[in-house]
């Protein structure tokens, strides 16, 4: 791989680590805010759609954390791929029958690795707007409770 092809790869990565990463505050801080929103509250009906934003939020938290083990995964898989295919891992050699069979274990762990990485940034995308939704839901059914008790206090 050029220089500048790894540079290109290294800068990817390290935008979409910073992307997986913002998305853990984001949904780390929106659960922050929901219990700050609730602390002096008691427990009530209206508030499942908030029950269901804190869940949805918690999941997203760990489809992020678990894609990042698997992208973690990849990359030492990687890292083992090439050590294989110069000949410089301890247990292959220099064996081209033994390189050939490790780089397609290898290659296959790299690529199912991948797609559950994958599958995992969705689910955790997914699950953060998810649960933004269900606040907004729960935020506009308080408003409402407020206004039909208020309407019912009026003369």
């Amino acid at each position: 791989m050029s220089d500048t092809a790894t540079e290109v790869y290294r800068a990817h990565r390290e935008a979409q680590n910073r992307y997986v990463y913002f998305l853990l505050a984001a949904t780390w801080a929106a659960i922050g805010f929901a219990v700050n929103q609730t602390m002096n509250k008691t427990l009530a009906w209206s508030q499942i759609p908030l029950a269901g934003a804190v869940f949805g939020w918690g999941l997203s938290f760990v489809f992020g954390i678990r894609h990042l083990q698997y992208v973690s995964s990849s990359l030492y898989a990687n890292l083992e791929l090439l050590e294989v295919e110069s000949g410089q891992h301890s247990q292959v050699g220099t064996h081209l029958g033994k390189i050939a069979a490790a780089s397609e274990g290898i290659r296959e762990a790299i690529e199912s690795n991948s797609n559950r990485a994958n599958h995992l940034a969705h689910l955790q995308f997914t699950f953060l707007v998810a649960g933004a939704v269900l606040y907004v839901a729960w935020h506009v059914l308080e408003m409402y409770l407020r206004t039909v008790s208020t309407r019912q206090l009026l003369p």
